[in-house]
C-alpha cells in the first residue's frame, strides 16, 4: 500500500466468461431508445459507461469494493468509466474484468468474478443500478436478462445472502430509486473471544469479536469513566456523515487519586484513514488544541457505519497498542479509552447508534501469543447544559470537509421505509441533546447546510 502507483497504470482486460462489452457512443443512443427484447438490450450491454452518462453513478475515489472471502479490495471508478484499484493502480475495463483479478488472488481456481454482483458502489451492488437503468430506459425489459449469472459471490462467512426482494414488494411507492438499500452483503457474525485460541496470521483481522464482561474474567474494572454529553453528540455527528470508516480522537482529564477518567472533548480526524501524508499534520494539530485547553489525551473513536458497534481483531491490536503508548515509560496507569460507534447497523435499537466504550485486558503471561481480550467498559454518560462554540465550529469543518466527499451520506434518502436518513441523524443526536433547548435552532441550521450538500 505504502508503494508509489505505476506513471503507467496497466490495463488489465481479462474478464473471464463476463466481461462487458464495450459500446460506442451510437450504441449507447440506440441503447437508450430502444424498446423491444431483440434489440441492444442484453446484460452485457449496460457498461459503467452507460450508467455515467445518465447520471446514476459519479466518478470518485474509493467509491467501490468488493468483498471475498474476508478479504476487501477498494477502487476508483474514473470518468470514461474504467476501474482503478487503489492498491496497486492498475486500470480495469469493466467490474468482471477486476473481480475476477481480485478473486484470483484470493482463490487461484476462480473462473469468473460475477463483477455486477460482486462489485459494490458506495455499498450497493452495481446490478441494483443496472436494474435501476432498466426501469427508467427500458421499463418494458425482461428483467431477468439484469440477474441472469449475477449470483452473489461474496461468500465472506459462508451464509446464504440476504434476499430483500419480497421486503421490497412492500415498500412505499416512488421509494425504490431513493431508498438506501440494507446491507445484502453477509453480516460479519461476531465471536466469542474463547473460541479464537493462540494469535493466527491467517485469521481474518477484520472478524468481529463479543465483549466480555470484567467480572466473567474475574476482574474489577480498575478505573470508573465519565463522559459528557457533547463527546457523544460530535462523535455521533462525525461518524454520521459518511459511509467509510472514520476515527477521531478523545481528550480529558485523569485523577489518580479517585481514578477516575473524564472525558470532555473529541476531535475529529479530518482525514482519510489512508491518507498516511496528511495523518502526521492532523494528529499534530490535534496535540496543540488538547495542550491549549489543559487536556490529556485520554482514548479514541472510529466508526463501524453499517456493522455492529464491536471490536475486530485489528481494533483490539490498536487499542492495546494505545493503552501501552499512554501507559508511558515510567510505567504508571493511565487508562486508554476506545469507543466505536455504529450509526447505520440495521440491528440498532431505533434510531439512535449504537455507542460501545470498551477497554483490553493483555492475554495471560503464559499464553503471551493469545489476543488480547475485549472488555466492556461501564460508563456514567453527564448531560452538559449546552452546546460549546468548540463543538459547534468542529461541526461545521466537518461539514465542509465532506461536502464534496464521493462517500457523503446522501441525507435525503431513506435509511428504512419510514425514516430519511435525516430523520436518523437528529434522532440520534437528540439522544445526547444539552439542558438549554437554545441548541435545536442551532442545529437546525447545521442540517440545513448538509440537506444543500447534494
Amino acid at each position: 500500500m505504502g508503494s508509489e502507483p505505476p506513471s503507467s497504470p496497466q490495463v488489465v482486460e481479462d474478464g473471464g466468461e463476463e466481461d462487458e462489452e464495450e459500446l460506442s457512443g451510437g450504441e449507447e443512443a440506440d441503447l437508450r431508445s430502444s424498446s423491444g427484447r431483440g434489440s441492444l438490450l442484453t446484460r452485457r450491454g449496460i457498461t459503467l459507461r452507460v450508467l455515467l452518462k445518465d447520471g446514476l453513478v459519479e466518478p470518485g475515489d474509493g467509491v467501490l469494493a468488493i468483498h471475498y472471502l474476508g478479504k476487501n479490495f477498494v477502487g476508483d471508478l474514473l470518468n470514461d468509466g474504467k476501474i482503478r484499484w487503489v492498491e496497486t493502480g492498475q486500470i480495469f475495463n469493466s467490474p468482471s474484468a477486476w473481480a475476477t483479478h481480485c478473486k484470483r488472488l484470493v482463490n487461484p481456481a476462480k473462473k469468473s468474478g460475477c463483477g455486477w454482483a460482486s462489485v459494490r458502489y458506495r455499498g450497493q451492488k452495481l446490478v441494483q443500478y443496472k436494474t435501476t437503468w432498466l426501469h427508467k430506459y427500458q421499463p418494458s425489459a425482461d428483467m431477468s436478462l439484469v440477474s441472469e449469472d449475477d449470483d452473489d459471490e461474496d461468500e465472506e462467512e459462508g451464509k446464504t445472502a440476504v434476499q430483500t426482494d419480497e421486503k421490497n414488494k412492500n415498500t412505499k411507492p416512488g421509494l425504490h430509486d431513493v431508498m438506501v438499500s440494507r446491507r445484502t452483503d453477509r453480516e460479519r457474525v461476531p465471536v466469542r473471544y474463547c473460541t479464537l485460541g493462540t494469535r493466527d496470521a491467517a485469521r481474518d483481522a477484520h472478524t468481529l469479536v463479543e465483549l466480555s464482561a470484567f467480572s466473567a474474567i474475574n476482574r474489577f474494572q480498575p478505573f470508573n469513566v465519565a463522559v459528557s454529553s457533547n463527546v457523544l453528540l460530535l462523535m455521533d455527528f462525525h461518524c454520521h456523515l459518511t459511509t467509510s470508516e472514520v476515527v477521531g480522537y478523545l481528550g480529558g482529564r485523569w485523577d489518580t487519586n479517585t481514578q477516575l477518567l473524564t472525558v470532555l472533548r473529541a476531535f475529529p480526524c479530518r482525514t482519510r484513514l489512508a491518507d498516511r501524508d496528511s495523518a502526521s499534520a492532523v494528529e499534530e494539530e490535534i496535540c496543540q488544541n488538547l495542550f491549549m485547553r489543559g487536556l490529556s489525551l485520554v482514548g479514541w473513536y472510529h466508526s463501524h457505519p453499517r456493522g455492529p458497534a464491536l471490536p475486530s481483531l485489528q481494533d483490539i491490536d490498536s487499542q492495546m497498542d494505545h493503552q501501552l503508548r499512554l501507559q508511558g515509560s515510567n510505567n504508571g496507569f493511565q487508562p486508554c479509552l476506545g469507543i466505536i460507534c455504529g450509526p447505520y447497523y440495521h440491528g440498532n435499537q431505533g434510531v439512535a447508534s449504537t455507542i460501545t466504550p470498551f477497554w483490553v485486558v493483555p492475554p495471560p503471561e503464559q499464553r503471551p501469543n493469545d489476543y488480547g481480550i475485549p472488555v466492556a467498559v461501564e460508563v456514567t454518560y453527564v448531560q452538559d447544559n449546552f452546546l460549546t462554540s468548540d463543538v459547534l465550529n468542529e461541526m461545521m469543518l466537518l461539514v465542509d470537509y465532506y461536502r464534496a466527499a464521493p462517500d457523503l451520506v446522501q441525507f435525503n434518502q431513506y435509511w428504512c421505509p419510514d425514516t430519511t436518513m435525516m430523520d436518523k441523524i437528529k434522532g440520534s443526536l437528540s439522544c445526547h441533546a444539552p439542558k438549554d433547548q437554545a441548541y435545536s435552532q442551532i442545529l437546525e441550521h447545521i442540517y440545513s447546510q448538509l440537506c444543500n450538500m447534494h
